[in-house]
């Protein structure tokens, strides 16, 4: 009987061993998620924020603002508009256009216009 009462109290100790160790490893697991779930928050709110700040700073009246400061453009208009006539000896480019950047683009689009 002793020894029946030794093994059940070695199970017992064993069993609490197991049950605790599971509840630290259930602890840890909570505050990860709690954890992760702060920081999907945290990035919400960047992402909302960053998308605001995108829809600002691309409004029309920025652009133009910044185009006409920065780059020194300025708004089309019939008074600035040239308009160029093709005459009859000029040559029709190839469509679609060639990309001049390939290997032997050059090439190609010079030999289109010469046709």
């Amino acid at each position: 009987m002793t020894r029946l009462n030794a093994v059940l109290l070695v199970a017992l100790i064993v069993s609490s061993l197991l049950l605790v160790r599971e509840s630290y490893e259930a602890r840890r697991l909570f505050a990860a998620l709690d954890r992760a779930q702060a920081q999907a928050l945290q990035i919400e709110s960047d992402h909302e924020r960053l998308s605001l700040e995108k829809r600002t700073q691309a409004t029309p009246l920025r652009v133009e603002r910044l185009a006409r400061e920065k780059l020194a453009m300025r708004t089309a208009t019939p008074a600035v508009t040239q308009y160029v006539a093709l005459g009859a000896s000029a040559p029709v480019a190839a469509w679609p256009p060639v990309a001049v950047d390939t290997p032997g683009a050059a090439e190609r689009a010079a030999a289109g216009a010469r046709e």
